[in-house]
């Protein structure tokens, strides 16, 4: 059961990126982040309660719940949409899954201990040989460093309820900030309700990649070694680049593979070096 939540969770999170510049034919990208938070709020609170372990989080909580719906999912959410309106999906999904990368300079900040491993590693990762791509589009790097800031406060984090529980209040805090940065950045912003490309687009990242894909990224988790579970993980940005091939026909060039063959075994490297 963990391994095939651990391949749901990289199947619904891979194809996110192609799905996004779907989406983004039919509307503006903070508006995009918007409309994808409130379809998965509403989501978590149903999948809660019927579940019955729908609960007002603890005072301890709230810390992580503003985080979280800060740092990992209103930025995330608004660069991420932000780069994929100029950067190919499948290359913004490498990009932006350079959170791992970034949790070696922020622990040294914290005062963490970080091995030479862990530094080749990062170091590895930013080797990206198509360096327009990466001056030109901040945007998913900053999506990736704002994920890994809300990783660092998450590890540092003494949860009561589980991460599962706090999920709903994450969300709509993200739902209420993104709205206020929509209003506030693209007044002229929009979601053509009209277009079924909105339609498919919202659905699939605001009901399924949202919550369902959260909730299985949570078990395995839970379940599974963090190597294990972590390493699973890099298949994300590999679909991401297949199936954006598939649906947008985004072109696959040397530097986009050789790009992604440096960030993924920086990854990988970092990932084993926490484990040791």
């Amino acid at each position: 059961m963990p391994y095939l939540q651990l391949g749901a969770s990289v199947v619904l999170f891979g194809l996110s990126w192609p799905a996004i510049k779907i989406g983004l034919s039919a509307s503006t990208p903070v508006w995009l982040a918007a409309g994808r938070a409130s379809l998965s709020a509403m989501s978590a609170f149903a999948l809660l309660a019927a579940l019955g372990r729908l609960a007002w989080p603890a005072r301890a909580d709230w810390p992580i719940v503003l985080s979280v719906g800060a740092f990992q999912l209103t930025f995330f959410f608004a660069l991420s949409n932000l780069g994929v309106q100029s950067v190919p999906p499948g290359r913004s999904g490498v990009l932006a899954y350079t959170t791992m990368l970034w949790m070696v300079p922020l622990s040294l900040l914290v005062g963490e201990r970080v091995g030479w491993r862990g530094v080749l590693g990062a170091l590895l990762g930013l080797l990206w040989s198509d360096r327009a791509i990466v001056e030109g589009h901040a945007w998913l790097l900053l999506a990736g460093f704002s994920w890994a800031l809300a990783v660092l406060h998450a590890r540092r984090h003494r949860w009561r309820l589980a991460p599962l529980d706090v999920l709903p209040w994450q969300m709509a805090v993200a739902t209420i900030l993104l709205w206020i940065l929509a209003l506030t950045l693209e007044p002229r912003g929009y979601l053509d309700f009209s277009q079924p490309n909105l339609w498919i687009a919202l659905l699939y990242i605001g009901v399924f990649a949202g919550p369902a894909g959260t909730w299985a990224a949570v078990s395995v988790a839970r379940a599974l070694p963090p190597v294990t579970g972590a390493l699973g993980m890099l298949g994300t940005p590999l679909l991401g680049i297949a199936s954006s091939v598939v649906l947008v026909s985004e072109p696959v060039t040397w530097p986009l593979m050789l790009g992604t063959m440096l960030v993924i075994a920086g990854i990988a490297i970092v990932i084993v070096e926490r484990a040791r």
